[in-house]
């Protein structure tokens, strides 16, 4: 049975950086790609950013691109969401997330961790 389990989330201050974690476990989980999502309070759940499963490849919602960075260690399958100049909009519960591709649509997605809060300090 596949697994995913994020760490990392938390308090930060606008302009402050975090680098939550997922490690998947069980299964062929290292031929998923592997993203990230989140989700806002009354927000539709959002797409961040998503990795292949080589890690050479990744693809940025338009929200968070030149700010946050998503890699993989491949030996121990786990992705990283490293996130920079937080804003308040940036506040929600992340989700990591496993599909056999990368893609934007959450359709394609079919294993899920519990996610994880990021808030701000205001």
């Amino acid at each position: 049975q596949i697994q995913l389990v994020e760490s990392g989330g938390g308090l930060v201050q606008a302009g402050a950086s975090l680098k939550p974690s997922c490690v998947a476990s069980g299964g062929a989980v290292s031929s998923y790609a592997m993203c990230w999502f989140r989700q806002a309070p009354g927000r539709k759940r959002e797409f961040v950013a998503a990795v292949s499963f080589t890690g050479g490849n990744a693809e940025y919602g338009s929200s968070v691109k030149g700010r946050f960075a998503i890699s993989r260690y491949v030996a121990k399958n786990t992705v990283y969401l490293e996130m920079n100049s937080l804003t308040p909009e940036d506040k929600a519960v992340y989700y990591c997330a496993l599909a056999v591709i990368v893609a934007t649509d959450i359709d394609y997605y079919d294993y899920w961790g519990q996610g994880n809060q990021v808030t701000d300090s205001s």
